[in-house]
């Protein structure tokens, strides 16, 4: 079922990756900022687990732009959206805790 789910979401995706490439540097930079906000209120930066954290985010989201800026394929701007939406909610819900 998840497989049949993912497929039928990139098939979606693919088929307007201009609209969809577009909603999603700006869902995932949304979602990315809110996960730096939460840990960032925590007022503890100083440690090393947060300082991960916010480099994870980080890398995460400045990765997806980097895969729809250089016109990588609809498969791997997808599976990097992924990835960074699930690190970013992830670590949203971590520090809100």
């Amino acid at each position: 079922m998840i497989v049949k789910t993912y497929n039928n979401l990139m098939n979606e995706y693919n088929s307007g990756i201009l609209a969809y490439s577009t909603i999603g540097i700006i869902g995932q930079s949304c979602m990315g900022s809110v996960a730096v906000m939460f840990l960032l209120m925590n007022n503890n930066l100083a440690d090393t687990p947060k300082m991960i954290e916010l480099f994870i985010v980080t890398m995460l989201c400045m990765g997806f732009n980097g895969t729809v800026l250089s016109q990588q394929t609809g498969k791997v701007q997808f599976n990097t959206l992924i990835v960074s939406v699930f690190a970013s909610v992830l670590i949203a819900v971590l520090n809100l805790i």
